[in-house]
């Protein structure tokens, strides 16, 4: 079996925030999400709302590190660095065209 790409993706995770997103702060990324860091719960709903917001399974994406922690390092099994790059970029462009029409009158 070959090996897969791999890439790093360095995180700040917000709990119990209004909404689960994926956004972009300048160079760092913050994953805000709806569930308590608690039991495992934050960590689950951070794996899930990466995954959506990269276009990959729930199964690719692992927390190499952080896991009783804000700061995170995860793993995306399948991408390149570069596609990861390209990737989050797209998600923050439609993050903010959402925001948008719903600003709009």
């Amino acid at each position: 079996m070959p090996n897969l790409p791999q890439a790093s993706l360095a995180v700040r995770v917000k709990p119990r925030a209004a909404r689960d997103a994926l956004a972009l702060d300048g160079d760092r990324v913050i994953v805000q999400v709806r569930a308590p860091a608690a039991e495992g719960q934050a960590n689950r709903a951070v794996i899930e709302v990466v995954a959506a917001a990269l276009g990959v399974p729930k199964s690719s994406v692992s927390i190499a590190r952080g896991l009783r922690s804000r700061d995170k390092l995860l793993r995306i099994a399948g991408l390149t660095a570069e596609t990861l790059q390209a990737r989050l970029e797209r998600s923050e462009q439609e993050r903010l065209a959402r925001a948008g029409k719903e600003q709009a009158p």
